[in-house]
């Protein structure tokens, strides 16, 4: 630490001056709204100004600067005290503050990217810092840049297990540009936090995690000055010890103030008291200048050099196909970047790592931190990121995947492994809620790619496709139905079979296509024409020509799906349809927790196999012929 220039008291009486007037404007703004969270806020406000105003190199103007240093406040609920910090700098009017959580205010109850000096939303407590690890690994590897990653944690969110994730990932991958500070301010919403003001084991467990720790008192402005100036040859974790709802006497490390503002009256007399406080000097604060190393980076046009390679007939499965494509797209687009949970011998991600493997990152089994890494990566639009996994495991990070859609985050996923059809693992290893969990996510594209080809044009389409996207991916080995010049479109189905007398119409994806399209050839031998559809994307569907295809087939439909009944192919389509008169859909699904079997056994037993389609086509008609 020899090189460590103590701040002058000038500076430092500025810096406490600045921690008041945060809390002033927390409290203020609170009180305004009616609600939100000022003793959160009270607790890290000398943290936030010597962040903000002597740690932190940034261009307050340009927030979303490629060079600035990067903020994470994972204790979302804090959002007053960094819309405060914004005001000080200038980026924001101070009057703007008082329309906290109004419908019409950009200043929401929890960060949100709308917000240009928001990256990620946070709010979800345990998030934030798997996100910093994102950009901190982006930072050190992707980009070679200076810049910092300075993630703020609550002690309350301590006890969720993606921290502790993110901590080991950190420390695995010697991520020295990232400072992770801990607010440990004792209490909880409902009790105390199971630490408490005990920061020794807070320092233990971050020790053991591979984190330089050091615990500070976190409202003295000088003993923050001086840890965040300090080098650093690993990530450092700073241990503040603060008070609950500080400056705030009738509040001040009291239980039943979380989440609740300050009456007027009592606001008043606290801000009064405050301003007392109130040091007069003359230094005002700016924020230094970043270092501009970071080079621009483009992501339009991320396209395939050449069309795909398979010729009709070939047999591959659509999980390999995923990595073949992925490791194609990457060859000529040096932003496009993979991740993976330790399944990349069966996602087929291996392929990418073992042609780019500088661009691939290992997230190990942890899958909640994987998502959040990737939404860390994708940010500034630094990286086109995918990320894959067992589509099954996606189920354990959909709480990160509904806040990577609040965070407005352009992510690729790929989910191998789905349904019945992996055959011996079982029901533990089968993807069948993924569908219903991805479509629920409003910013989401769901693919369900059939074969080779149309895998490899899923890949280059969820590159260039703004929001989540999901890829679905199986486990066996099918025939490639498409010529390798067909063209394919996000919402565009494909009509694979037909003849000019189509009596059924018959939509499959992915595994129980390929059964549609061999019942299909079954029931021509007794003359029986069905129209085969593959959709392509789930969501968005192809209403319209699912709608046409059904009017020509006498509103006559049957989907079969290697998924749940829930929220799959099945009620997608019914959705699509629902305002349709004369139309019934039969659905074929998987109707109850299956078991291991051989994969065509099982598709069998589960009836989604072609002898159950070509089943549910007579049957369909024999009840329209009944109903005569």
């Amino acid at each position: 630490m020899e090189d460590y220039h103590k701040p002058d008291q000038q500076t430092l009486q500025a810096l406490r001056n600045i921690a008041t007037r945060l809390r002033i404007n927390s409290i203020k703004a609170t009180t305004a709204a009616g609600s939100g969270h000022p003793t959160s806020c009270c607790s890290v406000s000398e943290i936030m100004s010597v962040l903000f105003f002597h740690t932190m190199k940034y261009r307050p103007e340009d927030p979303r600067n490629a060079n600035n240093d990067r903020f994470i406040l994972s204790k979302g609920h804090a959002a007053p005290v960094l819309y405060a910090v914004w005001a000080e700098t200038g980026y924001l009017k101070e009057n703007e503050l008082l329309n906290l959580r109004k419908v019409d205010s950009i200043l929401e109850g929890h960060p949100v990217p709308k917000q240009q000096f928001v990256d990620v939303a946070t709010g979800s407590l345990g998030q934030g810092l798997g996100a910093a690890c994102g950009m901190a690994y982006t930072g050190k590897y992707f980009d070679k840049a200076s810049y910092r990653v300075f993630c703020l944690l609550g002690d309350g969110e301590m006890s969720e297990g993606s921290v502790w994730e993110a901590m080991a990932f950190a420390s695995y991958y010697q991520l020295d540009n990232l400072v992770a500070i801990l607010d440990i301010n004792r209490l909880g919403q409902s009790d105390p936090a199971p630490l408490q003001h005990h920061v020794e084991k807070y320092q233990r467990r971050c020790e053991a995690f591979g984190w330089q720790s050091i615990i500070v008192d976190g409202h003295s402005v000088e003993e923050l000055c001086k840890v965040l100036s300090q080098p650093r040859h690993q990530p450092l974790a700073i241990i503040a010890k603060t008070i609950k709802g500080k400056g705030i006497p009738a509040a001040e490390d009291k239980m039943g103030w979380h989440g609740k503002p300050l009456p007027k009256d009592m606001a008043d007399s606290a801000i009064k008291e405050m301003q007392s406080r109130i040091v007069s000097c003359n230094k005002r604060l700016y924020p230094a200048p970043p270092i501009e190393d970071a080079s621009p980076v483009s992501l339009r046009n991320v396209r395939m050099p050449s069309a795909p390679s398979y010729k009709p007939g070939d047999k591959i499965s659509t999980r390999k196909a995923y990595g073949m494509a992925l490791a194609k797209l990457g060859r000529y687009n040096d932003h496009v970047v993979a991740l993976d949970g330790d399944t990349k011998n069966s996602t087929f991600s291996e392929l990418f790592k073992n042609e780019h493997p500088n661009r691939y990152v290992e997230c190990y089994i942890a899958e909640q931190n994987m998502v959040s890494v990737a939404v860390g990566c994708a940010v500034r639009d630094r990286n086109v990121v995918f990320a894959s996994t067992f589509a099954t495991f996606f189920t354990r990070a959909y709480d990160q995947l509904r806040m990577a859609s609040i965070s407005e985050s352009n992510i690729n996923l790929c989910g191998s492994h789905c349904g019945v059809s992996i055959g011996e693992d079982g029901p533990s290893q089968m993807g069948l809620e993924d569908l219903a969990m991805f479509r629920a996510i409003p910013t989401a594209t769901v693919f369900y790619p059939s074969d080779g080809v149309s895998t490899e044009k899923a890949v280059e389409l969820a590159a260039n496709t703004k929001g989540l996207c999901f890829i679905r991916t199986s486990r066996p080995e099918n025939s490639v139905i498409y010529n390798s010049n067909e063209d394919f479109h996000v919402g565009q189905a494909k009509v694979v079979y037909k003849t000019n007398d189509d009596h059924v119409t018959v939509i499959g994806a992915g595994v129980t296509l390929h059964e549609a399209l061999a019942a299909a050839e079954q029931l021509k031998k007794e003359r029986i024409n069905i129209r085969v559809i593959d959709p392509f994307t789930i969501k968005p569907l192809d209403s319209k020509t699912i709608i046409d295809s059904a009017r020509a087939t006498r509103g006559r439909i049957i989907t079969v799906e290697d998924h749940y009944n829930e929220g799959g192919l099945g009620d997608a389509v019914c959705s699509a349809v629902v305002n349709e008169t004369g139309f019934t859909v039969h659905r074929l699904a998987v109707s109850q927790v299956p078991r291991s079997g051989k994969p065509q056994e099982l598709l069998r037993i589960f009836g989604i196999d072609r002898d159950a389609i070509t089943q549910a086509v007579r049957k369909v008609l024999s009840s329209t012929a009944n109903a005569k």
